[in-house]
């Protein structure tokens, strides 16, 4: 006697508007972030001096981001694009970038010797102009302290679109994603 199996596929609905623009933003704040933390190694690095922690750590994290990414792209050209998978990749990844985050918020905005309260009190505070070494100087620093700010921007978007997604591929599990 045979048996048949009949093996049923479950097909997740994923909402095509809100996963492009999820994906784009995505990946621009991934590639943000590995950009400006790679141009903050290469001036320590230039400079001779230590390479902090984050520095390193927010390259890797980024770079886990967009192999997130491809991978997720690599998912939704099969077809196969499961929310536990989603979900889980984002989880760890919406760890990850919060540490980021929160260090390089008390990095940049800390209670001594913030980065921020740096470029106030030593690039803000003073504006150079004109054809000089002390200019070029001063367009450099304030381009690191722009990076910065840009920076922790970025991270925070992020951040934010990883727990979207947590939320999205949740909904899409339960087929409630309106």
């Amino acid at each position: 006697m045979t048996e048949v199996v009949v093996v049923e596929r479950r097909k997740y609905h994923w909402p095509e508007a809100q996963l492009n623009f999820w994906l784009i933003i995505f990946l621009a704040a991934a590639a943000n972030v590995l950009g400006y933390f790679a141009f903050f190694v290469t001036v320590q690095n230039q400079m001779e001096v230590g390479i902090p922690w984050l520095f390193s750590y927010a390259v890797t994290v980024s770079a886990l981001a967009i192999i997130f990414f491809i991978l997720i792209l690599i998912l939704i050209s099969q077809r196969q694009l499961l929310p536990g998978i989603v979900i889980i990749g984002s989880f760890i990844l919406f760890v990850l970038w919060l540490t980021a985050l929160i260090e390089t918020s008390i990095q940049l905005f800390g209670p001594s010797g913030s980065v921020n309260g740096n470029c106030q009190v030593y690039v803000q505070g003073q504006q150079f102009k004109g054809q000089s070494l002390n200019t070029l100087a001063w367009l450099e620093q304030n381009t690191i302290c722009n990076c910065w700010k840009s920076a922790f921007a970025w991270e925070l978007i992020g951040t934010v679109f990883l727990l979207w997604m947590i939320v999205m591929a949740y909904q899409v599990n339960n087929d409630n994603y309106d």
